[in-house]
This record gives structure tokens, sequence and C-alpha cells, in this order.
């Protein structure tokens, strides 16, 4: 089975809850990667990082 890459955009979500969606709709994980976040929440990890 070949392994197929995409990068989803999502707006107040978790990775538990995309992963669980995903799975319901019989679609298998392999991984979830934070790759950028941006607004209110991704500005106090990266005041928290600083």
């Amino acid at each position: 089975m070949a392994t197929i890459n995409y990068i989803i955009k999502v707006e107040d979500a978790k990775m538990a809850q995309i992963k669980k969606a995903l799975e319901t709709a019989n679609i298998r994980v392999i991984s979830i990667i934070d790759v950028y976040k941006s607004g209110e929440e991704g500005k106090k990890e990266e005041a928290a990082k600083e």
C-alpha cells in the first residue's frame, strides 16, 4: 500500500480529534505533525519559547 502525504489546515481542533475523525472515516493515520500555528494560540506558544 502506498503512503500519501497531505497537508490540512484546521481551526479549533486538536491532533487527537483530527486523528479520531480520520480513523472514523476508515482512514489509517500513520502520523500527524504540527507544522505551524497562527492566531492567539500560536502567539502564546511563541512567547513562551522566548
